[in-house]
């Protein structure tokens, strides 16, 4: 499927928030998604189902100042 991660079209196999972090390659726990502008709770990232089209935004924190 086709999702729009971070404003980038991405062909994705994943169909879960976690399974899409995992194919990206993220690790750790220090970022938050959002999927069509709804945040998802880490806890619900596993059952969190990802459909053709999604608008997928992964932020992580950032220091400075």
């Amino acid at each position: 499927m086709v999702l729009r991660v971070n404003g980038e079209p991405r062909e994705v196999r994943a169909e879960t928030v976690a399974g899409l972090l995992d194919e990206l390659g993220y690790e750790g726990g220090f970022f938050a998604v959002a999927v069509n502008a709804a945040v998802i709770r880490r806890t619900t990232w596993d059952e969190a189902k990802l459909s053709d089209g999604d608008e997928i935004e992964i932020v992580t924190p950032r220091q400075g100042g």
